[in-house]
């Protein structure tokens, strides 16, 4: 059941991204970049290192796109200003705009994959999975802190 179970949610995962990827190709926008506007929507003023961290690339590869996205004058970088080294992420006026453009698509997809799911049944699913996530938070914090322990 296990296996199953990680294999649905992959599989969930991945066609989420495939079908999102064409719709947001429609306007221009690559999975690589909605990723990053959607991480700034939500935080903006995060720093490279933390961007690069939380969206699991080394930290040339964001810089590249940083570099790309504010060519495109869709992101600003600005001074940290408690770190002279490191850099704040903020979305622009422009990549404000199309992670407006953004959101729909996401929220369409969604609705159109629960189609036929009841409201209670959708509620039950989020609250489930919330606690799916919230399990695997704390496994992941543990096995970090153990990691943590037996080197230090």
């Amino acid at each position: 059941m296990i296996d199953n179970i990680g294999f649905v949610i992959g599989d969930i995962s991945r066609l989420i991204r495939r079908t999102f990827d064409k719709r947001a190709r429609a306007i221009g926008v690559t999975r690589a970049q909605w990723r990053v506007l959607t991480w700034l929507r939500r935080h903006e003023g995060t720093n490279q290192s933390a961007l690069a961290d939380r969206l699991e690339l080394d930290a040339m590869t964001l810089c590249r796109m940083v570099d790309r996205l504010q060519d495109a004058q869709l992101i600003e970088r600005r001074r940290d200003p408690e770190d002279r080294r490191a850099w704040q992420l903020f979305l622009t006026t422009k990549g404000v705009a199309l992670s407006d453009q953004l959101e729909p698509i996401g929220e369409q997809l969604l609705q159109e994959a629960l189609a036929d799911m009841p409201g209670k049944d959708r509620e039950r699913l989020l609250a489930l999975l919330e606690l799916f996530r919230s399990n695997l938070q704390s496994i992941d914090e543990a096995d970090a802190d153990r990691k943590r322990s037996a080197h230090g």
